[in-house]
């Protein structure tokens, strides 16, 4: 029998401590002290903390707090591992089974196949194999299939999340060694690298490794950050990184997912683990065509950008901008003291006014994306407390759509 699966109309739940860790933050336990208020109440106060004190996430003492929250509890830790797939009936049953049984610092591990609209028997051998199966109606891109995942580990109230690519280029295994330093909370988010260690490069075509090595050192460089591989599908996530994750992207997620936490000032950590550099059977969704690959993750690396640092982003396109308008204004100025006259250069001085307005309407945007980025950093939190504390409700007639705008899968068997 088969019962639809809604992961927006789903209530999301909250893991309570004690309260000591020195490590914790003020984006943790800002608000704590309302938790006693009714929903609407309790949001309320929340908000009200949010804009009346500083978005600090530094480390602050909690020796004078009598509760906070945290995201991973110290026994009894759940760990759902999920598997995107598309026609991967090949491979499928081997990934699953050779899933570890046990893992150290977990109690107990659930497969979770998110069959993104397979033709195949991909869905029916998956179950067989014992994972439980969430299907999407049609194919919507590795990024919804992630998101569907993210979803149903909240809703279960998992405290950690793994993800492996269901095509049998990693080896299961090694997901002991990728989840351990997540579940020890020495980092929040832990990701297999296949560059950091050269002896652990793969081969593959050089077009894709130098794209791959491309793609990390954009990312470096908008959070500052020293990647060496961002686009690796065998991650792990604490409770923490899942909760904080706010993801738009359908056709891949690998990417954004490193902006959406490096922003945050979430602990990332890079696992070296030797991986297949070419799939076994078919070619992969997201890379089989690079320069489609190469737009798509552009335009969603540079989305995420324009939103987390819009002065950055609309602060470089004014200064393309005005610098050439200067330079033709001094162009022109030298020319009028030289000869006394514009002609024939007026065409400089026309053209350096265009620039020069459209640098400063950049700018003015750039001021407007910094507010609204200020007023989304306060949403954000506000959708954290209400993840952690399960106040999410239906929303009416939006819920009805629930299933095509958040994932839009049902678990099968």
């Amino acid at each position: 029998m088969e019962t639809s699966y809604h992961p927006a109309r789903s209530r999301l739940g909250l893991i309570h401590g004690n309260a000591g860790n020195k490590g914790s933050t003020l984006s943790e336990w800002r608000g704590s002290d309302s938790m006693k208020l009714d929903s609407s109440g309790r949001a309320a106060r929340f908000l009200f903390y949010a804009l009346a004190t500083p978005c600090y996430s530094g480390p602050v003492s909690t020796s004078t707090l009598h509760t906070t929250e945290f995201y991973v509890a110290s026994a009894d830790v759940r760990l759902v591992v999920a598997m995107p797939a598309l026609n991967e009936a090949a491979t499928i049953e081997r990934v699953i089974r050779g899933v570890p049984d046990r893992i150290p610092g977990v109690a107990a591990i659930e497969v979770v196949v998110v069959d993104d609209g397979s033709t195949d028997d991909t869905a029916a051998l998956a179950e067989t194999a014992g994972a439980r199966v969430l299907r999407h109606h049609h194919t919507r891109g590795v990024g919804a299939a992630f998101s569907t995942a993210l979803a149903y580990a909240i809703d279960q109230r998992a405290e950690l999340l793994a993800t492996i690519d269901s095509d049998g280029q990693f080896d299961p295994a090694d997901l002991s060694r990728l989840v351990e330093p997540v579940a020890a909370n020495r980092t929040d988010f832990a990701t297999a690298s296949r560059f950091i260690d050269p002896a652990l490069v793969p081969r593959m075509p050089w077009i894709k490794r130098w794209g791959n090595r491309q793609m990390s050192r954009l990312i470096s460089g908008l959070v500052h950050q020293r990647f060496y591989d961002v686009s690796c599908g065998m991650r792990c996530y604490n409770r923490r990184a899942m909760l904080n994750l706010n993801l738009l992207g359908d056709f891949t997620y690998t990417q954004e997912v490193f902006l959406n936490l490096a922003f945050k000032r979430l602990r990332i950590l890079e696992v070296p683990l030797q991986v297949r550099g070419v799939r076994e059977f078919g070619e992969s969704r997201v890379a089989s065509n690079l320069w489609r690959y190469a737009w798509n993750s552009a335009r969603i690396i540079l989305v995420a950008y324009r939103d987390y640092r819009p002065m950055r982003f609309f602060g470089a396109i004014a200064a393309a901008l005005v610098v050439p308008a200067v330079l033709l204004g001094l162009f022109l100025l030298a020319h009028y003291l030289q000869t006394g006259g514009f002609s024939p250069h007026k065409w400089a001085g026309f053209v350096a006014l265009a620039l020069l307005l459209l640098g400063l309407a950049s700018l003015h945007m750039g001021m407007i994306g910094d507010m609204l980025n200020r007023h989304r950093a306060y949403l954000e939190e506000l959708l954290l407390h209400s993840k952690r504390h399960g106040t999410l409700r239906e929303t009416g007639a939006n819920s009805a759509t629930a299933s095509d705008v958040h994932g839009g899968s049902e678990p099968a068997g």
